[in-house]
């Protein structure tokens, strides 16, 4: 297992790295909002020699438009992974299950040398969703024992604690394993 944090405008750009494999950073959300830390942000991770990950908060409707605003703004290269946020936004809403799939499958079509996940919470993954579709893998929100999330499905990330900050671990033997995965 290794270990990673994931980081949002919430956090600085200089955090820290120290012991870390990943880092999953929110670049943006719905078709207006960019993480202002993005490329600070992205940078630390980069110069730590981390994997990186970037997510964007899906919100209902304009599903094309959101996968196109995503890509168009982060800074991903090759080896690193895309995900989508799928959970309750500040309005009491969420994307549905079928919006999640699109959203998904739009993020692979429009950038197919890239691995494009699900990242949702354990009541999303098993009271919300109908298709378990997670696209190339599953990184689910559950706090509890590291790398332990309590379902019933192959996960590639955990998130376990978002105590002092969105802590995560990866279904991964090292970095390598991981880098590895990213590539094909």
């Amino acid at each position: 297992m290794i270990y990673g944090v994931d980081v949002s405008s919430h956090q600085p750009t200089d955090y820290s790295t120290k012991g870390l494999s990943f880092v999953f950073i929110k670049s943006t959300e719905g078709r207006s909002y960019i993480n202002p830390r993005l490329a600070g942000q992205t940078k630390t991770a980069r110069d730590a020699g981390c994997l990186l990950g970037f997510y964007h908060f899906l919100w209902p409707g304009n599903i094309k438009a959101q996968a196109e605003y995503f890509v168009g703004k982060t800074p991903e290269k090759a080896g690193d992974f895309l995900a989508c946020d799928w959970e309750m936004n500040g309005s009491g809403t969420y994307a549905s299950n079928a919006e999640k799939d699109q959203f998904i499958k739009e993020v692979r079509r429009l950038r197919p040398h890239n691995k494009v996940l699900l990242y949702c919470n354990r009541e999303f993954w098993l009271n919300r969703d109908t298709t378990s579709y997670a696209g190339d893998g599953l990184w689910i929100a559950d706090y509890v024992t590291a790398g332990k999330p309590r379902i019933k499905a192959d996960w590639a990330f955990h998130q376990y604690t978002d105590t002092p900050l969105d802590k995560n671990a990866g279904d991964f033997r090292s970095k390598e394993t991981l880098r590895e995965w990213a590539q094909r």
